[in-house]
C-alpha cells in the first residue's frame, strides 16, 4: 500500500530551518510543504528557495490544511504556546531544542500531545549521528564492559559572546547560555543511563555583556546516573574543539568526536607485554585512518551535504518519522516523556546556579525618553555598536533599527531607542527616518546565490535609500567594503579614484553585492539627489570585534588559520575606534555629497606580524599556514563546476584568479583622501597599535 508523505512545515525561518529542510528533502515519507515566519520577507524568502508556501502567522499555515507535522524552530520562549497551539490544531510536533524553559513547561507541551492524540518530539539532533547510535549499540551490548564514568563535553567557541550579536535569546540572561547548550549534554546522558542527578555545578570565565551585566563562559557539572559518574562541560571561550562523549568501563575506553562523526575504542588486548601496547596503539590508528576515509569520501562524493552536522538531523528525522509513517511506537530518543526528563536535569543545574550569577544588573531609571536625531542601521553588529556608543559619548540621542526590539544599550536608556524593523518595509523606514539628521547603513545580508544578494542586500540598500529621500533625511551614510576592489597586483596602490571593475561577475557574492549596492545609489545621488556618502573600512580589529576574522584568512577553529596568501604583505588594518571617528566625521563635513572614502588605518603588519604579535602579547601561538592562491582558485573552480553541473545550482558567482588574489590584498592603500577631506588621523604608533588591536581585544575571551 502506497502511503501519501506526511506533510511538513517549519515555524521560523533562521539559521536552523535550512538544516531542518535539507533533512526533510532527503528522508523518505515525508515532504516539507510550508514555512512560516512572522518576518514575512524572512519566511517568503525561504519558502520561495524550497519551493513551498510561505506564511507570516501561525493562524494561516494551519488554516491553510498544508501541514500534518510542523518543527517549532522560533526562540525558546516561544517553544511551549506554540506547541500546546498546534497540537491543539491536530499537527504533530518537532521542538528545537531546548524543548522549553523548564521541565514543567516540557510536561504541559507533552500533555497537550496526550490529550491531543499526537506526538511531541524533541529535536535532540546528535542523537541521530551514525557514529552516536554506533556508541550507544556497544554500551548496551556490554562491549565496554560495565560502564562506571562517563565525560560529556562541549567545549566551542561562541563568538557572540565576545563580538555580538547580543540580542539574541541565548544572550539575554546568564541562564540561557546553560539552557541552549545543556540539551545535547544531558539527551546523550539520558538516553544512554536514565535520569541525571546533578549534584555540583561550578561556574568561570566571566565575560561582560555590554549593557547587560556580565556571562559565565564556563559551565562544569558533576552528576550520577545509579553507579555511573558524569562530568559535563561547556566551554564557550576560544578554544579547540573538544565536543565529545567519553564512556569508560571495564573492558575499554569510547570517545566519540561529534563534530567529526568519528568513534574511536580503546581496550585491552591479549598480546604478550612487549606486544600489548603496540597492538593496542595500532589498533586507534587504524580505527583512526578508516573513519578519516570513510568520512571523507562521504562528504567528497556528497559535496559536503553529508557533513556530520548534517548527517545528525537526517538521522533524527529517520527516528521521528518512520516510525510515524508505520503509526509504530515513538523512537524513545526524540519522545515528548524523553525531553521532560531532559529538563529536568537542566532545572537541577540552574537550581544549583548562584543567585548572583543569575540576577542582571538593573538597568539605569530612564528619566527621559530619548530624542534621537541619528539612526544607525544595523547598529547591534561590530561597528554599529562603537559608533553608537561613540555618538552617545558626542551628546547625540541615537535611534538603532534592528531585527529584534532589544539591543545592547540597556545601559542607555535615556540616549538609545531600538526599533525593531523589517529593512523591507521601506515605508514603515521612512517613518522611523523622520527627523533623522543623518542615517547610517551598515547593513549586510549573507546570501548563497547573486539572485538572494539582489533581493536581500541590494534591493534593501535601495529601498533604505528610497526612505531616506522621502523622510528628508540631510545625510545617508553608506558602509561599503574594501573588498570589491581588484586587490590582486601588488604594483597597483588603490585609493578611491582607482574604482571598481566594469564586470564584477567573476568576484564573490560580498565583494560583488556590496559593489552593486554602491552603483545603485550613487545612481539615486545623481538622478534623485540622495544626499550619500559612502565609507569602505579595511579589516576592522580591536574591543568587541573576533578572533576569527575572514579578513584575514580561513579559519580552522579557535586555532588555526590559513592566511590568504604568504602572508608577506601588509595588509589594511583599521582599528574599530578609528573606523567609527571617520564616520562620524563623514557626518560633520560639508559638501563631501556623493563622495567615496576608504578607512584604512596606517601601514602597520603583515599576517605573519599579526600573529606573531598574538603570540609575543598573549602567549598563544596558533597555527599559521599560507594559502597557494592559485591551488585555491583551482579547487574553487572545480567546487563550482559540480556545484553547477551536478547538484544543478543557479546563480552562482563565476571563480577567478584575481578574486582569490584580492582576499590577500595584495594591493597596498593610499588613505591620504580621507586624512586630508576629513581631518582623520589614523593610530599611526605601532605599539598603540598593537595595545588597542591585540592586548585589550578580548580576542580569546579570557
Amino acid at each position: 500500500m502506497t502511503h501519501s508523505p506526511i506533510r511538513i512545515g517549519l515555524i521560523g525561518a533562521g539559521y536552523i530551518a535550512t538544516w531542518h529542510a535539507d533533512a526533510i528533502k532527503a528522508t523518505p515519507g515525508v515532504a516539507l510543504t510550508a514555512i512560516c515566519d512572522r518576518a514575512a520577507d524572512a519566511a517568503h524568502g525561504l519558502a520561495d528557495a524550497y519551493g513551498v508556501t510561505g506564511f507570516a502567522a501561525v493562524e494561516d499555515l494551519i488554516a491553510a490544511g498544508l501541514c500534518d507535522a510542523v518543527h517549532i524552530l522560533t526562540p525558546p520562549d516561544s517553544h511551549r504556546d506554540l506547541a500546546v497551539q498546534c497540537l491543539e490544531a491536530g499537527l504533530h510536533v518537532l521542538v528545537e531544542k531546548p524543548v522549553a524553559l523548564s521541565a514543567r513547561h516540557t510536561q504541559a507541551i507533552e500533555d497537550a500531545a496526550q490529550k491531543a492524540g499526537k506526538r511531541f518530539h524533541a529535536g535532540h539532533n546528535f542523537l541521530g549521528l551514525p557514529s552516536y547510535e554506533r556508541l550507544k549499540t556497544m554500551a548496551l551490548a556490554g562491549k565496554l564492559g560495565r560502564i562506571s564514568s562517563a565525560e560529556v563535553r562541549w567545549c566551542f567557541p561562541l563568538p557572540p559572546l565576545r563580538s555580538g550579536p547580543f540580542g539574541l535569546w541565548l544572550m539575554r540572561k546568564p541562564e540561557n547560555l546553560l539552557l541552549e547548550i545543556g540539551p545535547h549534554l544531558f539527551a546523550m546522558v539520558q538516553d544512554l543511563f536514565g535520569a541525571a542527578e546533578v549534584h555540583d555545578l561550578g561556574l568561570s570565565h566571566p565575560i561582560a555583556i555590554p549593557g547587560n551585566g556580565e556571562r559565565p563562559q564556563t559551565w562544569h557539572m558533576r552528576a550520577s546516573v545509579g553507579d555511573v559518574e558524569l562530568s559535563l562541560m561547556i566551554s564557550l571561550v576560544e578554544t579547540s574543539d573538544d565536543r565529545s562523549v567519553t564512556l569508560r568501563g571495564s573492558t575499554g575506553r569510547a570517545r566519540l568526536d561529534l563534530a567529526a562523526d568519528t568513534l574511536i575504542v580503546d581496550t585491552e588486548n591479549t598480546a604478550d607485554l612487549v606486544a600489548n601496547p603496540l597492538w593496542r596503539q595500532l589498533s586507534q590508528s587504524g580505527q583512526h585512518l578508516k573513519v578519516g576515509c570513510v568520512n571523507a569520501a562521504r562528504q567528497l562524493t556528497s559535496l559536503n551535504a553529508k557533513s556530520p552536522y548534517g548527517l545528525s538531523f537526517r538521522g533524527m528525522m529517520r527516528g521521528i518519522y518512520d516510525p510515524l509513517t508505520r503509526n509504530a511506537a515513538p523512537d524513545a530518543r526524540f519522545s515528548g516523556a524523553s525531553a521532560v526528563q531532559v529538563m529536568g536535569a537542566l532545572d537541577q543545574a540552574l537550581a544549583l546556579m548562584p543567585s548572583e550569577k543569575r540576577e542582571l544588573p538593573a538597568p539605569p531609571h530612564s528619566t527621559r525618553a530619548p530624542k534621537p536625531t541619528v539612526m544607525v542601521i544595523g547598529g547591534t553588529g561590530f561597528i554599529g555598536r562603537a559608533l553608537t556608543r561613540r555618538l552617545v559619548d558626542l551628546g547625540k540621542d541615537v535611534r538603532v533599527v534592528s531585527r529584534g526590539s532589544t539591543g545592547p544599550f540597556a545601559d542607555l536608556p535615556d540616549q538609545v531607542e531600538t526599533v525593531g524593523l523589517s529593512l523591507a518595509d521601506t515605508e514603515g523606514l521612512a517613518k522611523a527616518m523622520q527627523g533623522m539628521d543623518t542615517v547610517y547603513n551598515l547593513a549586510r545580508s549573507v546570501d548563497t546565490s547573486w539572485e538572494e544578494c539582489l533581493k536581500h542586500d541590494v534591493a534593501i540598500a535601495e529601498g533604505i535609500g528610497q526612505a531616506a529621500l522621502d523622510a528628508g533625511v540631510n545625510r545617508l551614510i553608506y558602509t561599503g567594503t574594501i573588498a570589491s576592489y581588484d586587490m590582486s597586483d601588488p604594483n597597483v596602490q588603490i585609493s578611491e579614484d582607482t574604482g571598481f571593475a566594469g564586470d564584477m561577475s567573476d568576484r564573490n557574492l560580498y565583494a560583488r553585492s556590496k559593489a552593486e549596492c554602491e552603483r545603485r545609489l550613487l545612481a539615486m545621488h545623481r538622478s534623485k539627489g540622495l544626499p550619500l556618502v559612502i565609507a569602505r573600512p579595511g579589516i576592522v580589529v580591536g574591543h568587541g570585534g573576533p578572533l576569527q576574522h575572514w579578513g584575514i584568512g580561513r579559519w580552522h577553529g579557535a586555532g588555526a588559520v590559513k592566511l590568504w596568501g604568504n602572508g608577506r604583505n601588509i595588509l589594511p588594518f583599521v582599528l574599530i575606534d578609528d573606523t567609527v571617528e571617520a564616520l562620524v566625521k563623514l557626518a560633520e563635513v560639508n559638501g563631501i555629497e556623493g563622495g567615496d572614502f576608504n578607512l584604512i588605518g596606517a601601514p602597520m603588519m603583515t599576517g605573519r606580524d599579526y600573529f606573531d604579535v598574538i603570540h609575543d602579547a598573549m602567549g598563544a601561538r596558533l597555527r599559521v599556514g599560507y594559502g597557494n592562491l592559485t591551488a585555491m582558485f583551482a579547487a574553487d573552480y572545480v567546487k563550482h563546476q559540480l556545484k553547477h553541473h551536478v547538484l544543478r545550482r543557479h546563480g552562482l558567482t563565476r571563480p577567478s584568479l584575481a578574486d582569490w588574489k584580492s582576499r590577500a590584498h595584495l594591493s597596498p592603500f593610499d588613505n591620504a583622501k580621507a586624512r586630508r577631506v576629513l581631518g582623520w588621523e589614523p593610530e599611526a604608533n605601532r605599539a598603540e597599535f598593537i595595545r588597542k588591536a591585540i592586548t585589550q581585544a578580548n580576542l580569546f575571551g579570557f
